[in-house]
């Protein structure tokens, strides 16, 4: 028989949000991410083994998956959904400190840009990888990311667009965060970038999808 934690990591990478929830249709009438995660907590499993063990396999495996082709949008959605009703139970923890942070990482979409499904996106997969997230929304601007950075000592940035047009404003934010923050480690990410862009603003890293953010900044604030 699975493990509770696998079992938390197969609901994940599934979508499998609850006992109530239809999706995936196999998987009918089953516990999902919710109840199980709370059953593991009730039954004295640490929240960082949940975490770790549980949710973050399941969204790497899903991740995985995803940077190769053999799922798309809405597969990963439903499995950062069934992160997200997992996170529910394991906020407590991070807030009394019971559970670690790994950090804070800032993210938004930039000035002129109303896109949000791709920085939302990564929201959900960097708070589920253990990160503390401030969401700056979309149109965020230089001031905006700056007051962030102010506010959050340390963090990790990213910036989000989804148009030609408002690539644009990523170097200047980039290089007002330079200027304030120069150790502040910063990912772009976008459906027109490209690395060479990333080189030429002179951010930190090009995530061309959620699950390689996450890795870079794991790797990054070990």
């Amino acid at each position: 028989m699975a493990s509770i934690l696998e079992l938390i990591a197969t609901c994940t990478e599934r979508g499998k949000l609850n006992k109530d929830a239809p999706y995936p249709p196999d998987m009918r009438e089953l516990n999902g991410v919710d109840e199980l995660v709370a059953q593991a907590l009730s039954d004295g499993i640490d929240p960082d083994e949940v975490l770790n063990q549980g949710l973050m396999v399941g969204m790497g495996r899903i991740g995985e998956q995803f940077s190769r082709n053999e799922v798309f949008v809405p597969e990963l959605l439903m499995a950062a959904r069934a992160m997200s009703a997992g996170m529910k139970h394991l906020k407590p923890h991070f807030d009394s400190g019971a559970a670690k942070r790994k950090g804070t990482f800032v993210i938004g979409t930039v000035a002129g840009d109303l896109h949000d499904i791709g920085k939302n996106l990564v929201r959900m997969v960097m708070e589920g990888g253990g990160w503390e997230v401030v969401d700056l929304g979309v149109d965020a601007g230089v001031d905006k990311f700056l007051a962030a950075v102010e506010l959050n000592p340390g963090c990790a940035v990213g910036l989000s667009a989804l148009l030609t047009t408002t690539m644009g404003h990523m170097g200047d934010i980039v290089q007002a965060i330079r200027d304030k923050a120069p150790d502040t480690k910063i990912l772009v990410g976008g459906a027109p970038l490209t690395q060479e862009f990333c080189d030429m603003i002179g951010a930190d890293s090009y995530a061309r999808d959620p699950q390689l953010a996450l890795e870079y900044l794991s790797s990054s604030f070990v």
